[in-house]
């Protein structure tokens, strides 16, 4: 969840999370345990290269044994028909076995065997992966480095980001998702469907349109930083409606991140928005932060228009835009929205 503000940030809490947050086993033949024989590419050629900013990964036939890094790219591995043999275990907003929801049941639902989870803190467990005997691994939404992407690529061809680490469009995601699979149709259907199911969602609830808001991240005592566009959390509640505060939008992003990072002094950058969110650890971390004066002064937050979520996995749900999270979380975020916007005084 910690991805959203800083690099550093984001590591700490994750590892801080497994031990108590915001992430092996052996597998043998073509299609072995967790995996799914995926159905002939439906458009498409192979060999194909797909370019990222660390490198170019040339994938010679249709992949049958995928491992995901990152953010919701095992999400839509398994919407377009294969099972990974390895994902990234999800040790925030995970369940017990550090698998998402979403993820777990959608691969449950067709009878397959869940993949091998491993680690990527402090460092990615590479031996995990060659275990696995992938023939592709996909990170197209991840932070991994060019140090990783080298050795991994010595295991597999490997996709990367086509830009910033952790800053690749979620439509963009499934795009390469789909053409490393031979299945840029069915990439771009789900897309598609994802748009549309949003788009029902803000229609339903049009007393969205018109309200302003902002998505912090403040669950560290005295630091405020503003999630901006091209995150999927900011990006997934404009859908539904909502405005970005131009005040917001203007606090230019912190070198390095995908969020403007000001401190907790500077909570009147809030003062004009409508509906603020955020996301804690937990009850105890929620208090805490609420405590602090300059935080329960927030117009938002003192009259109720807030959205504050201590559930993991609806945190996690909400962000990421794959054709499997976004369901699964609309049905429980969107009461939650509603609530708070009925308490925007106009």
């Amino acid at each position: 969840m910690s991805r959203g503000f800083t690099a550093r940030a984001a590591t700490s809490v994750a590892i801080a999370a497994a031990a108590a947050l915001l992430l092996a086993g052996c597998a043998t033949g073509s299609t072995g345990a967790g995996a799914s024989e995926p159905a002939a590419a439906s458009d498409g050629s192979f060999p194909v290269t797909i370019s990222s900013s660390l490198g170019d990964a040339v994938i010679p036939s249709i992949p049958k044994r995928i491992v995901t890094i990152g953010w919701g790219t095992a999400d839509t591995v398994v919407a377009l028909g294969t099972t990974p043999v390895g994902v990234e275990a999800a040790t925030w907003g995970g369940d017990k076995d550090q698998y998402f929801p979403w993820v777990r049941d959608a691969i449950e639902a067709r009878g397959d065997t869940l993949p091998t989870t491993f680690n990527v803190y402090p460092e990615i467990d590479v031996e995990s992966i060659l275990a696995l005997g992938p023939d592709l691994v996909l990170a197209p939404q991840s932070g991994i480095s060019a140090e990783e992407y080298a050795t991994l690529s010595a295991v597999a061809p490997t996709v990367a980001y086509p830009g910033d680490a952790w800053r690749t469009a979620w439509d963009d995601q499934i795009e390469i998702i789909g053409k490393a699979m031979g299945k840029s149709t069915e990439a771009a259907a789900l897309v598609s469907t994802v748009k549309t199911e949003i788009a029902d969602a803000a229609a339903q609830y049009p007393g969205f349109t018109g309200l302003s808001f902002a998505y912090v991240y403040a669950a560290e005592p005295g630091t405020l930083s503003l999630y901006q566009a091209g995150d999927p959390r900011v990006d997934l509640i404009s859908g539904l409606g909502m405005t970005l505060d131009p005040t917001v939008a203007a606090v230019p992003l912190t070198a390095g991140t995908f969020s403007s990072t000001v401190g907790l002094e500077r909570a009147d950058l809030l003062k004009n928005v409508d509906v603020v969110f955020t996301w804690f650890n937990d009850a105890a971390n929620q208090k805490t932060i609420e405590a602090q004066p300059l935080f329960a002064q927030i117009p938002a937050v003192a009259r109720g228009s807030y959205v504050p979520s201590i559930d993991n996995q609806l945190g996690m749900a909400s962000s990421m835009i794959t054709p499997l999270s976004v369901p699964w979380a609309l049905d429980k975020y969107i009461p939650m929205i509603a609530d708070a916007a009925a308490k925007v005084t106009k």
